[in-house]
């Protein structure tokens, strides 16, 4: 696969926040490997001038997802929290669109795209391509792609840059599956052309 980055293709960083990294309250195992590649793919869009979209959990102390609240995780990305920076890693630029999410304590999302003005301002940029990597697979990375997808986005899914939960194993993989029935393209950095 060659895939020719253009004006109209945006990347989309979903979720890399200090809470699910490494030594982060819901932290994903494995995220060095996928971080480095979302550092590499940030590089790339950056030096193109193209846009980056940066999506975020941005909960109050008492969301609805939080063990304390009868959710299913542990507290996890508070507002303004250490958790809920993004990694140190990334070095964002000043003109990045940043999407907070489940914002409000009774109302999860796990998609970039529920409850925000991400469909809008895409349009309004002109973006009809979103490259799409960060946490979890199977959950904001897979809810974001089929609302992409369902809001006529082309998605390519970059693969070296995702990384699953896995709390049933496989969990990732066949988050992937669906990914790419609903139409997401499937690629790595040696399918990208700069």
């Amino acid at each position: 696969m060659n895939l020719k980055l253009s004006p109209t293709d945006a990347l989309l960083l979903v979720d890399l926040q200090n809470d699910f990294l490494e030594g982060g309250s819901l932290a994903v195992t494995g995220t060095e490997t996928i971080l480095a590649a979302a550092v590499d793919y940030l590089k790339l869009f950056v030096n193109q001038e193209l846009t980056v979209i940066a999506s975020r959990d941005w909960h109050p102390p008492d969301h609805c997802s939080f063990a304390e609240q009868g959710g299913p995780w542990p507290s996890h990305c508070v507002a303004g929290s250490h958790g809920a920076r993004f990694s140190d890693q990334l070095t964002l630029p000043a003109e990045v669109h940043i999407v907070s999410k489940a914002s409000s304590a009774e109302e999860e999302a796990y998609s970039a795209f529920q409850g925000t003005d991400l469909a809008d301002y895409a349009r309004r940029q002109g973006i009809s391509r979103f490259y799409i990597c960060g946490l979890a697979t199977e959950y904001c990375v897979l809810y974001t792609v089929k609302d992409a997808i369902s809001q006529g986005f082309t998605v390519v899914v970059l693969e070296d840059g995702i990384r699953a939960v896995d709390l049933q194993p496989g969990d990732g993989e066949r988050a992937l599956a669906v990914m790419e029935q609903q139409g997401a393209i499937r690629a790595t950095r040696g399918d990208l052309q700069s």
